[in-house]
């Protein structure tokens, strides 16, 4: 689907930058690995923060674990140390010690000195679950296909059922890849990037809020029993998917402002009506483009002001808003897919063609 056609929803009132996505933030490219064969419904996304090598030009990061029933890799030194040191990688819960030696593998090629000479680097990996659509035990990700993700990074990129999105779920329907970009303005002449990239697979059918109208609602009164009540995020059975949110902006900021910014994220998925619950892994990552730390201690340490903590609120909603947009986003460009034992999950176009009407309608 073209984004640019609008074919989805627009959250908020914030303006977005010319891609409406995270790549609308420094150098940022994103690529994917897309595995969709029968029972095999998978893949890899990675998110290159910068066009250099991240173990020697170091991001600053930081984290936020809004619920932690998941199984990432790396965000122990994320949060200790407040820097990346290679690209963000997504994937099935069972792909992450694969996509992880992928990643240690790409970077030892880069910088043969790495567990010798040099320090270890940080893989980072965040995943969802996918076994719904996906056969996860087949553990069909491969190092190749991380590769492959990387080599695939771009500024345009696809979204919905592409890379780990593939078969992910969202509110008893397709989900997967979602990503938006919000205009920050802290002062009249000064504007910051906030972009935002999810990993969508969470979510029940009754509590989908779409623009602060109760859609999930009024699409499960629309749909045969069957279909509303089908599958493992329905209306009948807890929330237990997960969401990984992937924040940027180009904002000069600390590792402990980032913190604070990544926590804003879990407002803009509070406004689509997850509750964060038990089963879910729910976690958030900030970075910024601004600046980089460098691995070698003969290279200067970054000297830039940061940003006054008295204007960022500005970035904080602008956070809240991509992080809603992107969820809406992944669910709207998502095709149906079947996949493992024929379950099945339908693109919420289809199951709602008529949402323009509904999102208009004054008496939603």
């Amino acid at each position: 689907m073209d984004k640019q056609a609008q074919d989805f929803p627009r959250i908020g009132v914030l303006p977005s930058g010319p891609l409406d996505s995270i790549c609308d933030v420094g150098e940022i490219t994103v690529g994917h690995s897309t595995l969709a064969d029968g029972p095999l419904q998978t893949g890899v996304t990675v998110v290159r923060p910068h066009a250099g090598d991240p173990y020697l030009d170091k991001v600053p990061a930081a984290a936020t674990v809004l619920n932690g029933f998941g199984k990432s890799t790396g965000l122990v030194q994320v949060q200790e140390l407040g820097v990346l040191e290679t690209p963000i990688a997504l994937t099935n819960t069972f792909g992450v010690g694969t996509v992880a030696n992928a990643q240690i593998r790409a970077a030892c090629v880069a910088n043969p000195g790495i567990g010798r000479g040099l320090a270890t680097v940080n893989p980072l990996v965040f995943e969802c679950n996918d076994g719904f659509l996906n056969d996860i035990q087949a553990l069909a990700v491969q190092e190749s296909h991380y590769a492959e993700a990387l080599a695939a990074t771009d500024k345009p990129f696809e979204q919905g059922a592409v890379g780990a999105g593939r078969g992910m779920s969202c509110f008893s329907f397709k989900g997967g890849i979602g990503s938006a970009s919000r205009l920050a303005s802290v002062q009249p002449d000064q504007q910051y990037t906030v972009g935002a990239l999810v990993l969508a697979n969470f979510g029940r059918l009754p509590n989908l809020t779409v623009a602060g109208r109760p859609f999930g609602r009024r699409l499960a009164q629309q749909l045969d029993r069957g279909l509303a009540l089908a599958g493992e995020n329905a209306a009948i059975v807890p929330e237990k998917g997960s969401i990984i949110l992937l924040l940027a902006t180009d904002a000069p900021l600390d590792s402990r402002q980032l913190r604070r910014l990544s926590l804003r994220a879990g407002a803009g998925l509070a406004r689509t009506g997850s509750v964060f619950g038990h089963g879910s892994g729910d976690i958030a990552l900030a970075f910024s483009t601004a600046y980089t730390v460098p691995q070698l201690p003969e290279q200067p340490m970054p000297a830039l002001a940061m940003l006054h903590e008295t204007r960022i609120d500005a970035l904080f909603e602008a956070a809240a808003e991509a992080s809603e947009q992107a969820i809406i986003s992944a669910l709207w460009h998502a095709d149906g897919v079947t996949g493992r034992a024929g379950n099945h999950r339908s693109s919420i176009r289809d199951a709602a063609p008529q949402w323009r009407q509904w999102l208009s309608d004054t008496a939603f």
